[in-house]
């Protein structure tokens, strides 16, 4: 009997390309360490260069791994992970040279609240996960729709029995001195900025 989490962790890591549930949509992802890899994410979705591929990961301890955390991150994440906010933080040193695009400086990440994906990501450590749909277009909310639109590209399908389709995260700016959210999710920007504030 097969284990579909385990065929997936297997996948990413190879390199391959794999779908996952999230709390918000399905993302499409594999191993973000790997140019190959993150070159078949950027093909398979027909995504420009310029918006990078963000990154999910199964703990605080991982993120602190892939980007540099200060007090406010810190806060954001205590406060809303696991959960749909994604932090935009200065690289580190690990994932400086990880080709996901952007300008190279800044990386997202984020802790999903699905235990399907954390699943994934407690064996594979950090993956770049992105949204499973062509640039700009709708995400599909079944598996049936995503093996229509991504086909053989994808190696392995981890899906829920009932459609998935939910806000997307919110993306905060932490990069800088000042927190911006660039854009607006499931969590209220105000609840973000109250967060803040009491940091």
């Amino acid at each position: 009997m097969t284990d579909p989490v385990a065929d997936a962790a297997t996948a990413a890591l190879a390199g391959a390309l794999v779908v996952l549930p999230t709390e918000t949509v399905y993302g499409i992802g594999t191993r973000p360490d790997d140019p190959r890899a993150t070159a078949r994410l950027f093909d398979a979705k027909a995504r420009p260069r310029e918006l990078e591929l963000p990154i999910l990961v199964a703990s605080l301890a991982a993120a602190e791994e892939v980007a540099v955390f200060d007090d406010r991150a810190r806060v954001i994440a205590t406060r809303f992970w696991a959960g749909p906010v994604t932090l935009v933080l200065p690289r580190s040193d690990r994932s400086r040279w990880w080709e996901l695009g952007g300008d190279g400086a800044t990386v997202g990440v984020r802790m999903p609240h699905h235990p399907l994906a954390l699943a994934v990501l407690a064996r594979t450590g950090p993956l770049a996960v992105t949204s499973a749909n062509r640039s700009g277009k709708p995400t599909p909310a079944t598996c049936d729709e995503l093996q229509a639109l991504f086909g053989e590209a994808v190696e392995v399908y981890l899906c829920e029995e009932a459609p998935l389709q939910g806000p997307p995260s919110t993306v905060v700016d932490l990069s800088g001195d000042t927190a911006t959210v660039l854009r607006p999710g499931a969590v209220p920007e105000d609840e973000i900025l109250e967060a803040l504030a009491r940091a």
